[in-house]
């Protein structure tokens, strides 16, 4: 696989979301109320994860064990839109702790967890990144 114009919006994205997200995580704690800071940062972090599971949706990997290139990592996809709409149905009817869990298990899982994966050695950011270093 090599960097296209695809590849490269879909990890800048990805990038920019793990950046912003403990912004808008942190703005909203308990000891430090910042609703501006935390609404200007959780727009930003939703609309960086909406271009990362759209984008994702066309890139394919034929190498991997996938189904018509999509590989297991893609089942984030609907995670990603559905916990989104979930986030912000919660946050329309006052469940503010619901919203809260939500948008914190999202961030570990489609932004930490995921993020670790596409480190693995057979990834495109793996073997760019291993390589860089000397490790592979």
């Amino acid at each position: 696989m090599e960097l296209t114009p695809l590849i490269a919006v879909h990890m800048t994205s990805a990038l920019l979301a793990v950046a912003t997200g403990p912004v808008a995580l942190w703005a909203r704690r308990a000891g430090a109320q910042r609703p501006r800071l935390h609404r200007a940062f959780g727009y930003a972090w939703v609309t960086l994860m909406l271009v990362t599971a759209i984008s994702a949706l066309f890139i394919r990997d034929f190498e991997l064990p996938n189904i018509a290139g999509y590989t297991p990592i893609h089942l984030l996809v609907p995670v990603t839109l559905i916990s989104l709409f979930g986030a912000f149905y919660k946050l329309a009817h006052g469940n503010i702790a619901g919203h809260r869990m939500v948008m914190r298990n999202l961030y570990f899982g489609a932004c930490v967890v995921a993020g670790a994966f596409t480190l693995l050695p057979n990834r495109y950011l793996g073997q760019l990144v291993w390589s860089s270093v000397g490790l592979i």
